[in-house]
């Protein structure tokens, strides 16, 4: 599990240095944004659980296993995928 610990601390620092909305999440498959649906906010695919509820629930001391158990809708193939979409991002910028 210490891989998913990784690209946690990764993906807050995403969060701390850039800002959640700078990302474009347009690029990761485990998420879609459907107008109308949560405000327009960019979501777990076929879920209502906003992304941005990932990183505060990182960022206040979740672990993924905790957000997993919270939002049981979200699998944990799309927040790797979601946490790798953030490292690459903070990689790149």
């Amino acid at each position: 599990m210490q891989d998913a610990h990784d690209k946690s601390a990764l993906a807050v620092a995403v969060i701390q240095s850039y800002g959640l909305l700078m990302l474009d999440w347009s690029k990761c498959a485990a998420v879609e944004r459907i107008a109308g649906k949560v405000s327009g906010a960019w979501l777990f695919k076929d879920t209502r659980v906003p992304v941005a509820a990932l990183f505060e629930n990182l960022e206040d001391g979740a672990t993924v296993d905790n957000f997993l158990e919270w939002f049981p809708g979200v699998t944990r193939e799309q927040v790797e995928a979601v946490l790798e979409h953030a490292g690459q991002s903070l990689l790149v910028a």
